[in-house]
């Protein structure tokens, strides 16, 4: 991992104007934790025009950066993008625009690092894509969620998309397999959903009436003995809201550590379902720069294939 040794001074270009401080960071001083980014933003090492900022600065176009020398402990480094998990991630591009690319995420990959994880989706692909000098989360994953993930390589593109995911322009479809016999009629859920602390400083979400307004849809896909695979579309977008919405709805997705019930953890093993079964299948949204509808579909994973294929003999 390269280490900064002497003071650098960045000038911001226009393709690099609009992103904040702290990530701008992250993709200057590769290996560094975000922890250690906030302690020098904060101590003043670093300076946009020999001024200090927060983490939270907007840069603009003719900022210049002062870029501190890091030398990282070993413990401290982010971890280098491995030759197995570049390869599954430049494998995963399922389509790429001008200022937007849509991959295919892997399950168990979270998209962000931190909380004891050395290395997300978004600081490794940052590695393995060097050519791009911007590249943001336009929504998120769970970790065991796979399937279609948008990412903005301009800041005007962020913009846009963030502005069409806040209206609901973006639509957002999941297969999931959840346990038992879905009623075909029940197409929508909305239940309020709070987020707490479970212990170890593990965040999870149940339904409260004093949670934030959910809502998500459901139609049944295919139905088997003891289970369903249904499609869901969020309507808004709560942490694991799909999977709260479908518990609370008495059918838990198989493969679900979180949110199971008995009957769930009996059949996710009997039918030998190694992760949580859901994925974002398909994914709409406006095209940055005119508008038009992009249409983007993830297939399902071969071991999630697996299940359906055992399940139909």
């Amino acid at each position: 991992m390269a280490e900064g040794r002497e003071v650098q001074w960045v000038e911001i270009t226009p393709e690099q104007a609009g992103q904040r401080i702290d990530n701008f960071l992250m993709t200057r001083l590769k290996g560094a934790p975000r922890a250690l980014i906030y302690r020098i933003v904060r101590k003043g090492e670093v300076r946009v025009n020999k001024k200090r900022v927060k983490v939270d600065y907007r840069l603009q176009g003719g900022d210049l950066v002062r870029v501190p020398p890091l030398r990282l402990a070993p413990r401290e480094a982010v971890k280098e993008v491995s030759d197995n998990l570049r390869d599954v991630l430049l494998g995963s591009v399922i389509m790429e625009g001008p200022d937007w690319l849509v991959l295919n995420k892997p399950s168990g990959l979270a998209v962000h690092g931190g909380s004891g994880v050395k290395i997300g989706l978004i600081e490794a692909l940052r590695q393995v894509r060097d050519d791009l000098t911007f590249l943001e989360l336009v929504h998120r994953l769970d970790r065991d969620t796979s399937g279609c993930l948008l990412l903005a390589k301009s800041r005007d593109a962020l913009v846009t998309l963030n502005t069409a995911l806040k209206q609901h322009a973006m639509e957002k479809r999941y297969l999931a397999l959840v346990s038992g016999r879905w009623p075909a009629k029940k197409s929508y859920v909305s239940a309020r959903l709070d987020r707490y602390d479970a212990g170890n400083g593990e965040r999870r979400v149940r339904v409260d009436p004093n949670g934030k307004v959910s809502r998500t849809r459901f139609a049944v896909m295919e139905t088997f003995e003891r289970a369903t695979l249904i499609e869901a579309e969020p309507v808004t977008g709560r942490t694991h809201q799909i999977r709260v919405h479908a518990a609370h709805a008495g059918h838990p997705l198989l493969g679900d550590d979180k949110y199971p019930s008995r009957e769930s953890e009996q059949l996710s093993r009997r039918m030998k379902v190694g992760r949580l079964f859901l994925h974002a299948h398909a994914l709409t949204f406006p095209e940055p720069t005119n508008g038009r509808p992009v249409t983007v579909k993830a297939p399902l994973p071969d071991a999630l294939e697996d299940v359906l294929r055992q399940a139909r003999q």
